[in-house]
């Protein structure tokens, strides 16, 4: 990364006249960073990782201009929501042009059932809206507050309402994106259907998000709870049956092993005995006493409601969302900075018993943590268990301890998206690459089929977003 090439940027500067460029260099690194340091391997490789210049184009015909003249000086840009994501995807490792689409953030139009927004409105900001006409957005990450529509579709992979709409992967979770291409003459495509896939979680490797098309669920009051056990197999087993309730419409259901909640949910800490492992859970409020009922028969225990805990109690508490998905991750990491993560999947029919595995032969090194999701139609969970990290060695041998198991390790410790095992390159990827970035100038570094002509395509291992050949 330090002999990258020396680009003409005063030749830029000329071309992009009237569109607002940063180059003061703390203002550039700062811009050039995601949390990538919640992965020390990322931290160690990427550290010194940072753009010539920044470019806040405010519409869509600033996007096509800054690709335009890009193209023509074989500059890299490398597109950026709010920062939010974890694995390096906005980190431009070529350097070159950080194309920041924050201030493309206007909510463009709500109809039944879908909402249109540029790629750098906030997901909150996009709910605040659509809750205006009873609806609301059925996926979002933890960072909901602060992360931005387009960065969610072009790194992310689900969060919170999986449990009810699976993740973005799934045909119907995304209805449309408006994409511009890297050329000389850039070309504004509308991608439907099956063609989404081309793009989503690609991390802007071919072609940038301006505008999506996302579909809207009914927007329910949602009952925040945190259910405790003295045993881990009955959270599970609770959290797993609670996702099998069709009839109880969820937003989040969630499983922490003692004593993670203990020791990192600090403001949630007075609601929290030791020795509790807990399930968090988002469920409709209209449905509180089923769930409370079905929670009595599985033997669980309130401690804490937010329809039954006072006001000022309940003032400075974070969501719920915020102590689940990759934020668990977040709080630990503000207590102990030697903590970092997995992420995997438990396949299904067996999660439970493979969770009770791993769990009874690793949970002192790495306690659990399980995330409940509706996957190809089947309750499953995905993990993100916490992981007191010592060598990378080590590291290693913890993942592989889970494969040899049975979990598929989506490693997070990677920044391309063939390693970390989330997007599988195929020929039609390549081909749309080929098309909307002929001379690999979007974000580039991330696609080892792109950049390795050998690169095996047809590898056995489980990609999250399969490819679509």
């Amino acid at each position: 990364m330090s002999d990258r090439p020396r680009y003409d940027l005063a030749a830029l500067r000329t071309r992009l006249d009237g569109i607002r460029l940063e180059d003061n260099p703390a203002l550039v690194r700062q811009k050039s960073r995601d949390f990538y340091w919640y992965s020390p391997i990322l931290k160690r490789q990427l550290d010194a990782v940072a753009a010539d210049l920044v470019a806040y184009p405010a519409s869509q015909d600033d996007v096509v201009r800054v690709l335009e003249a890009c193209a023509e000086l074989a500059i890299p840009v490398t597109p950026r929501g709010a920062g939010t994501g974890n694995y390096g995807q906005a980190m431009p490792l070529a350097g070159g042009v950080v194309l920041d689409l924050s201030g493309m953030d206007r909510v463009l139009d709500i109809a039944p059932g879908r909402v249109v927004a540029q790629a750098g409105a906030l997901l909150a900001d996009i709910d605040a809206a659509t809750r205006a006409t009873g609806q609301e957005l059925r996926l979002s990450p933890s960072t909901y507050r602060t992360a931005s529509i387009g960065g969610f579709i072009a790194g992310g992979s689900g969060g919170v309402g999986s449990i009810m709409w699976g993740g973005l992967r799934d045909l119907g979770n995304i209805l449309g994106l408006t994409v511009v291409t890297m050329e000389r003459q850039p070309r504004v495509l509308r991608l439907t259907g099956e063609e989404v896939g081309k793009v989503a979680h690609a991390y802007g490797t071919n072609g940038i998000i301006t505008e999506v098309t996302m579909p809207l669920a009914p927007a329910y009051g949602w009952l925040e709870a945190i259910i405790g056990f003295d045993d881990f197999g009955r959270a599970c087993s609770y959290a797993n049956a609670l996702g099998e309730q069709d009839a109880l419409a969820k937003k989040l259901v969630s499983v922490v092993a003692a004593p993670v909640p203990q020791l990192y949910f600090l403001r949630h800490r007075p609601f929290l005995p030791d020795g509790k492992h807990v399930v968090l859970a988002m469920v409709d409020v209209l449905a509180a006493d089923a769930f409370a009922a079905f929670t009595t028969r599985h033997g669980g225990e309130f401690l804490f409601r937010s329809d039954l805990v006072p006001a000022e109690r309940r003032a400075g508490l974070p969501p719920i969302y915020e102590l689940a998905w990759n934020h668990t991750t977040l709080r630990a990491l503000r207590v102990d900075p030697a903590i970092t993560y997995l992420q995997t999947l438990y396949p299904f029919p067996h999660q439970l018993d493979l969770v009770a595995r791993l769990h009874a032969r690793l949970g002192a090194e790495v306690p659990a943590h399980l995330e409940f999701v509706r996957f190809d139609g089947k309750v499953t969970c995905f993990g993100l268990p916490l992981v007191q990290f010592t060598t990378e060695e080590r590291l290693e041998e913890i993942i592989a301890i889970h494969e040899e198991m049975g979990a598929v390790v989506f490693n997070p410790h990677r920044y391309t998206l063939e390693e970390g095992g989330m997007k599988q390159t195929d020929a039609v990827q390549l081909a749309f690459k080929r098309e909307a970035d002929p001379a690999g100038l979007l974000n580039p570094g991330k696609m080892i089929g792109w950049e390795n002509p050998d690169f095996d395509l047809a590898s056995g291992r489980l990609y999250l977003f399969q490819g679509l050949a």
